[in-house]
């Protein structure tokens, strides 16, 4: 393994003398956890309304296509992934940060709320 990480450090893919740290990469891991708990908690009004199924627009997005809720947030979350993909292979643009952490904050938000739809389908099944 470290064979690879030396690689990888000698590569054009990193940045001379730029090494994060685990307290950095921790640091960065708490911090977008709050953005997306912030996010979520802000947005939770524009897509739900008065609906208190926080999961409600991924059910209609279901019924509305004749699919699972699952399959609804997958075809939701696909536009972000394809947009990161773009981002992290466009070599004549320097995004920045906040372009960074919107993308980077809806699709995990995506993935989190894919996780409750899931939990939530686990619980309502007979044991």
């Amino acid at each position: 393994m470290s064979r690879i990480i030396d690689k990888i450090q000698d590569s054009s893919f990193s940045k001379e003398g730029c090494h994060i740290t685990q307290n950095e990469v921790n640091a960065a891991f708490d911090e977008q956890v709050a953005l997306c708990r912030e996010i979520l908690q802000r947005k939770t009004k524009e897509y739900t309304g008065d609906d208190t199924d926080r999961l409600g627009a991924f059910k209609a997005a279901a019924a509305l296509q004749h699919t699972t809720p699952e399959r609804a947030l997958a075809g939701m979350l696909a536009k972000h992934i394809v947009s990161l993909y773009d981002m992290c292979f466009d070599g004549d643009t320097d995004y920045d940060i906040s372009t960074w952490n919107e993308k980077i904050t809806d699709s995990l938000n995506y993935l989190f709320l894919l996780k409750a739809i899931v939990k939530e389908g686990h619980t309502n099944q007979p044991n």
